[in-house]
C-alpha cells in the first residue's frame, strides 16, 4: 500500500521542483506520474527533441527518493503534427473532423498517427527505459475520453472493411450473418460497406454492433503497439494504463490483457453528477459520492489487473468538469483512499500535486492550492500516509493481511459488448446496461458481501453465487461453466436473448442457456419510467400483497407445465416474474432495490453465504484477515460485535465519513 501523485514540472518554474519533491516525500508520497501531456515540450519541432528539462525533472524526483511513473505523451498530439497530417483528427458522426485545441484529438485508425506514436514512444522509451528513477510506465491517458473511441474517418472505414474480411472471410457469409436481405441491403463486396452513420433512419443493428467491436479492437491494437515498444526498451518495469470510471466504449478486458497494471481515475463527486442517479440521490450523496460507485470501479479493475490495481487519479477536492462541482466533506479523501486499499489497490495516486492557475483545469483542486499551501485533500493524504506507516510498523502481524489479495464467494459478470448491444437495440429508451449492472452490485454490497467483477469468459470455479446482469450474448460454453461451478446462479432479464450476429435465437431466449434454464421467453415489453408492475412472492408464508415492483422491462416467460419451473414470484397479472430451475434463478424483470436485495439475500442463503444487511450508508470490505468499515452517512455507526483490542485503525464508533479497520 503506497501513495502517489500526478505532477507536471513543465507547468511550474524549475526553481520550485526541488521543494516540491522534498514536500512530496515528507507528506508520504512514494511515486510520481509525469509527462502524459508533454509532447510539445519533448519534441517542439518535428524530429528535434528537447530532453534537458525532463532529464532534470526526473533527476530531482529520483534524488528525493521518489519513483517515477513515466508516460507516453500521445493523448495530446502537438499542433505541428496536426498541421502536417490533418487526417489524424477523428471524424464525428456529423462527418466533421474534431478540431485541435484541447486533447485526445486523434483517430486510432489513422496510419499517420500510428507511425507518429511509434516514433515518440520509441524516443521516450529509449531515453528513459533504464533510468534508475523510472519504475513504472503508463501508456497514453484515458483512452476514449470525450467520446473519442469511434471515428467515422476514411481511414477508419478502410480498416473496418479489412476487419470485416478477417471476421467473415466472404461477403456471402457477412450478408447471411447480418441478414442484409432485409430492406435490400445486400452487398457485393466488402468495399461497398461504409460506416453505419448518417442513414435516413436506423442503420442495420448488426452493422452497428460490428463497427463498435471494430473500434474497440482499434484501441487494443494501439495500446499493444505502445506496450511492445516500452517492454523492448524498459524490460522488467510494469506497464499500466489509466482507465476511466464506468467507461464502456471499448472492451477494457482486451486492453488490460496487454498490461501489467489496470489503473483507473476516481472522481466520485463528478461521477455522481454526470451519471443516471435521480436528483434526490445526487442531493443525498452530493459531497461524499454514492457509497458503491468507487468500490464498483475498484472491483472492475481489480478483476482485470495482473498486479494489484491502482487508482492513478484520486479526486482531492472539487473538480471542474461536471455540471455542478461540490467540495468533498472533510474526511472523504481519506475514506476514498482507504476504500481503494480495502478492495486490493496497490497504490492510490492523487490528481494533482498543485492546482493549476491557468488553462482548462484551473478550477480542479490539487493537494495544494495554486499559492502552494496544503489543501484539505493534501492534509488527508498525509494522514493516510501516516496511518499506512502505523499499520506496517506497529502492527507487523497484519502486514501480510494488509497486502493480501481479495477473493470473494460472489462473482458478478460484467460485459462491455452488452452495453453496446443494448445501446443499439434498447427497445426501451432507459434500458441502460451500466446502471443495471451497478444496481445488482449495489444490492450485493448492501448485504455486506464482497464481490469479484469478472468477464463472461471467466472461470466460475470457487464461487458460491454468480450474478449475471442482463447479458444478451453469452459464450457458447457459458451454461456449461455455470453448471460446473456448482454455484447458485442469478440471470437478469434479456440474458441469452441474442446471437453474436444480433439475431433472436431460433429457439427464442434464453437461447443456448436452455440446458440450465428450460424456459421460453415468447414476448417482451419495455415500461415507461412512470410505469411499474407489482410483484408478488410465491414463497410459503409470503404476504399476498405485492413484495415489490418491476420496472424498465418485462419478459413474458412461458409457464407451460412441460418446463416444470419453480415459480417463485409473479406479476399481478399472473405471469412469472422470478423462476428457478435447480441452482439457476431467472429474473424476468428489473426489480426495485428493496426487492432485489431481498431476493439476493435468500439466494445467498441457499448458496451457504452469510449476509449482513448494512443499509445504504455503511459498507464493509475484507482483505486477508482485515475487515474495513466505511461510513458514508451522517450518523455514527457502532460496531458492537468487535472487541476494542481488534482495531488497527479507528474504534467501534465509526464517525460520519470515518474509517475503521479491525482484525476479523
Amino acid at each position: 500500500m503506497r501513495l502517489g501523485v500526478c505532477y507536471y514540472p513543465e507547468h511550474w518554474p524549475e526553481s520550485m521542483w526541488d521543494d516540491d519533491a522534498r514536500r512530496m516525500k515528507a507528506l508520504g508520497i512514494e511515486q510520481v506520474r509525469i509527462a502524459e501531456f508533454a509532447w510539445s515540450r519533448m519534441e517542439p519541432t518535428p524530429g528535434e527533441y528537447d530532453w534537458g528539462w525532463l532529464d532534470r525533472a526526473i533527476d530531482v524526483l529520483g534524488a528525493a527518493g521518489l519513483k517515477v511513473v513515466m508516460c507516453t505523451p500521445t493523448a495530446t498530439p502537438p499542433k505541428w503534427l496536426i498541421h502536417r497530417h490533418p487526417d489524424i483528427l477523428p471524424v464525428g458522426a456529423d462527418g466533421r473532423p474534431r478540431a485541435f485545441g484541447s486533447r485526445r484529438h486523434y483517430d486510432f485508425s489513422s496510419p499517420a498517427y500510428f507511425e507518429a506514436s511509434q516514433r515518440i514512444c520509441t524516443a521516450v522509451a529509449e531515453r528513459y527505459g533504464k533510468h534508475p528513477a523510472v519504475a513504472y510506465w503508463q501508456t497514453d491517458n484515458e483512452f476514449g475520453c470525450h467520446q473519442t473511441v469511434v471515428s467515422y474517418s476514411p481511414a477508419a472505414v478502410a480498416r473496418f472493411r479489412e476487419w470485416l474480411k478477417a471476421r467473415y472471410r466472404t461477403i456471402k457469409a457477412l450478408n447471411d450473418a447480418w441478414g442484409t436481405v432485409f430492406w435490400s441491403m445486400e452487398y457485393r463486396s466488402f468495399d461497398e460497406i461504409d460506416a453505419p452513420v448518417a442513414t435516413v433512419t436506423e442503420a442495420h443493428p448488426s452493422h452497428r454492433l460490428d463497427y463498435r467491436r471494430f473500434a474497440s479492437d482499434e484501441v487494443a491494437r494501439y495500446n499493444r503497439m505502445q506496450v511492445e515498444i516500452i517492454r523492448a526498451h524498459s524490460p522488467g518495469r510494469p506497464v499500466a494504463h489509466n482507465f476511466m470510471q464506468l467507461f464502456t466504449e471499448f472492451d477494457h478486458y482486451k486492453v488490460a490483457a496487454d498490461l501489467d497494471v489496470a489503473t483507473w481515475d476516481s472522481y466520485p463527486l463528478g461521477a455522481l453528477e454526470e451519471q443516471w442517479f435521480a436528483p434526490d440521490i445526487k442531493a443525498r450523496w452530493l459531497r461524499s459520492g454514492h457509497p458503491d460507485f468507487a468500490s464498483f470501479n475498484h472491483d472492475v479493475y481489480r478483476g482485470m489487473s495482473k498486479l494489484p490495481f491502482w487508482v492513478m487519479e484520486q479526486q482531492p477536492g472539487p473538480v471542474n468538469w461536471a455540471h455542478w462541482n461540490p467540495a468533498p466533506l472533510p474526511g472523504m479523501v481519506r475514506l476514498w483512499s482507504w476504500e481503494a486499499f480495502a478492495h486490493g489497490a496497490g497504490c492510490v495516486s492523487y490528481f494533482r500535486w498543485r492546482q493549476a492557475p491557468f488553462a482548462q483545469e484551473q478550477m480542479h483542486a490539487g493537494l495544494n492550492t495554486p499559492d502552494n499551501r496544503l489543501d484539505i485533500g493534501g492534509s488527508e493524504a498525509s494522514q493516510v500516509a501516516g496511518e499506512i506507516r502505523t499499520v506496517l510498523a506497529e502492527h507487523a502481524d497484519v502486514d501480510a493481511d494488509a497486502n493480501a489479495a481479495v477473493r470473494s464467494k460472489v462473482a458478478l459478470v460484467y460485459d462491455y459488448e452488452a452495453k453496446w448491444l443494448f445501446e443499439i437495440h434498447p427497445q426501451g429508451a432507459d434500458f441502460h446496461y451500466p446502471r443495471f449492472a451497478f444496481e445488482y452490485y449495489s444490492a450485493l454490497r448492501a448485504l455486506g458481501l464482497d464481490v469479484d467483477v469478472v468477464p463472461a469468459d471467466a472461470s466460475f470455479d470457487g464461487y458460491s453465487l454468480i450474478v449475471v446482469p442482463p447479458l444478451p450474448v453469452v459464450p457458447g460454453d457459458f451454461a456449461e461453466r455455470l453448471a460446473r461451478s456448482g454455484a447458485q446462479v442469478v440471470l437478469g432479464p434479456r440474458t441469452g436473448s441474442k446471437t453474436p450476429d444480433l439475431r433472436i435465437p431460433a429457439n427464442l431466449p434464453p437461447g443456448v442457456l436452455t440446458g440450465v434454464l428450460p424456459l421460453r421467453v415468447w414476448r417482451v415489453e419495455s415500461m415507461r419510467p412512470n410505469v411499474t408492475e407489482a410483484v408478488l412472492l410465491e414463497e410459503p408464508g409470503a404476504n399476498a400483497e405485492a413484495a415489490g415492483f418491476a420496472r424498465h422491462w418485462r419478459d413474458f416467460v412461458d409457464s407451460d407445465a412441460t418446463f416444470a419451473l419453480d415459480v417463485r414470484a409473479r406479476f399481478a397479472d399472473g405471469h412469472p416474474a422470478y423462476v428457478r430451475n435447480g441452482a439457476c434463478h431467472y429474473f424476468a424483470s428489473l426489480f426495485d432495490d428493496a426487492l432485489t436485495q431481498r431476493l439476493f439475500a435468500r439466494i445467498a442463503q441457499e448458496a451457504g453465504i452469510e449476509t449482513m444487511p448494512l443499509g445504504d450508508a455503511v459498507r464493509v470490505s475484507r482483505r486477508g484477515a482485515l475487515t474495513y468499515v466505511f461510513n458514508y452517512g451522517a450518523e455514527v455507526h457502532t460496531l458492537d460485535h468487535v472487541a476494542d483490542h481488534a482495531f488497527v485503525i479507528g474504534s467501534r464508533a465509526v464517525a460520519p465519513q470515518g474509517v475503521a479497520i479491525y482484525r476479523s
